[in-house]
This record gives structure tokens, sequence and C-alpha cells, in this order.
């Protein structure tokens, strides 16, 4: 929080509680327009108001609605996911987006994997909502393969394991160009920069991320850098996920995935509804013109 001293002709400090009390306002919204909730969403499976089972599959009175995604304990160590409570086992994606063969395709796709992995585990209507790896309680596990989302009223949540109808995924953003041993160059940005956004890079851990910044004004991450929140990776922003199994490089490359556009936490930043946990709302198709320069 930046603490703005307001000064007269004089030189001399006026206004300090006005400006501190301004200050503390803005702290204040921007902790709330943050504090939503996955509670009551899609996505909370604990209930059949928003949810898409009929009442509480994973058994009556443990109301957790964490539990169809992640457990605190055995989770599974392979997933691109924090402490994921679901088997990837059984997502077996039969045809890509590059199967269609498009002319205007550039970028490469690589198996699916990464965070999308982990959404395909509920999300390609193959295996059950209650199949997880350690259920609530005591920890013992369930794989009853029922409840899977099927039905004419959330067709939608069941993707398929045919995806070429769907936006790519494991695909290298912007037809490549960028790995983590170049970073973002003059002669590395974007291969085909004019039809694409470049991305903004920063290391975290050791390891280098990107993200299209949606702070500002013309989607591109660079129009208004400087700005308090320009700069910095939000959940707001586009992310992009770190890819090392694209043909013909070992090095870590930005890809699309999923979570790009998706936020599974959190309700869409519509004011109308709630429209597929969508980082920012794509009202003026703000969600593709942050990547896609059009």
């Amino acid at each position: 929080m930046r603490l703005f001293i307001l000064r007269g002709a004089s030189g001399r400090p006026q206004n300090l509680l006005l400006a501190l009390a301004l200050a503390t306002a803005g702290f204040l919204l921007a902790g709330t327009a943050q504090a939503q909730s996955i509670a009551g969403t899609s996505h909370d499976l604990t209930t059949a108001t928003e949810g898409q089972q009929a009442g509480n599959i994973l058994g009556a009175g443990t109301g957790e609605i964490c539990a169809y995604c992640h457990t605190p304990h055995g989770g599974d160590t392979s997933a691109p996911a924090p402490l994921w409570n679901r088997s990837l086992a059984s997502v077996n994606i039969q045809q890509r987006y590059s199967d269609l063969n498009t002319t205007t395709l550039r970028g490469e796709e690589a198996p699916v994997g990464s965070v999308s992995l982990a959404c395909l585990s509920c999300h390609d209507g193959v295996q059950a909502m209650d199949t997880v790896i350690n259920a609530p309680g005591r920890g013992n596990s369930t794989n009853t393969g029922t409840a899977v989302m099927t039905g004419a009223d959330n067709s939608l949540a069941v993707i398929g394991t045919d995806l070429r109808d769907d936006h790519p995924v494991s695909i290298q953003y912007c037809g490549g160009g960028i790995d983590s041993t170049t970073g973002l160059t003059a002669s590395t940005l974007c291969a085909h920069g004019s039809d694409y956004n470049d991305p903004q890079t920063d290391t975290i851990n050791g390891n280098q991320v990107w993200w299209l910044d949606t702070s500002t004004t013309a989607g591109d991450g660079t129009a208004n850098l400087g700005a308090a929140d320009d700069g910095i990776r939000q959940r707001t922003d586009i992310f992009l996920y770190s890819r090392s199994d694209f043909a013909g490089s070992a090095n870590v490359q930005p890809a699309v995935e999923c979570g790009s556009c998706h936020d599974p936490h959190v309700d869409s930043p519509d004011t109308t509804a709630e429209v597929n946990f969508m980082r920012i709302s794509n009202e003026a198709s703000s969600v593709c013109l942050t990547c896609h320069n059009k």
C-alpha cells in the first residue's frame, strides 16, 4: 500500500488523514474484489443448488467441497496440480485440435498434460465425480464408478475425449520462439508477433514463468508498465504454463492450458452470470484479445 502525502503551495503536508483514509479504502476494496469463493458455484459438488450432482455424492454429512479435487495427505504426486485427489490414469484424449489439419495452426501441440490433465480428470466425462484417492473422514478411498457428469443440462461440463471443437491446450504460446534459455528478448519474442501479444516473464522458486497481463487497457502487458498491479502476475492475468516436452527442444517453454483462461476456484467477474470460471470477464472479447492481437 502506498501512502501519498498531499502538499499545498508551501510544500507542507496537508490533509494527511484524508490521504490515509483514501489509501485504506482502496486497499479494502481491492481485497473485496478478490474475496470470491468456490462455495455455491458449479464446482461445489456438495449440494444440488449449483453443483452438477444431486446431493453430496462423497457421503452424507461430509460437506467437504475441496475433497472432490484436493486432499491434505496422500495426493497424486505425478499430478500437475497441488495435492490432487483424483487419478489421472483414466484420461485418454482421442483427438486433438491439430487433427483438424487447419492451416492456421502455428504452435506445436504436446501430449495433453500440465494442469489441463487435472481438469480433464473430471471434465472428460469418463471418470466418476466420486472417484477420489483419499475420501473425507479417515481416508478410505472410493471408486464406485457412479455419478459421471452426463445429461443435456450439463453437457458443457462434459468436454469429452475429442478436443477438436475446443481451444487447443498443451500448445506452444504464439507459435513458439520463447524458451527458458532465451527468455524475452527482441529476437525471441513471439515468433508471430503480429498475431499475438508478448507475454511477461519472471522467476519464482527458480522456475521461469510467463503470463499475459490483463491490467493494461491494451491487453498486451506493456501499455501501462509502472501501474501498481502491472508487471506482477495475479490470478486475474492469463497464465502460461511451463512445458519441456515439445518435440525438438528440451528447454522449458510457455504453453496454453485450460488454466490459462479459467480459474476453478472463483466465480467469473461477469456481473450477470457465472461464465465458466473465466479469469476475467470476456466482455468485448477481453480474454481472447489479451493473447490474440486482432
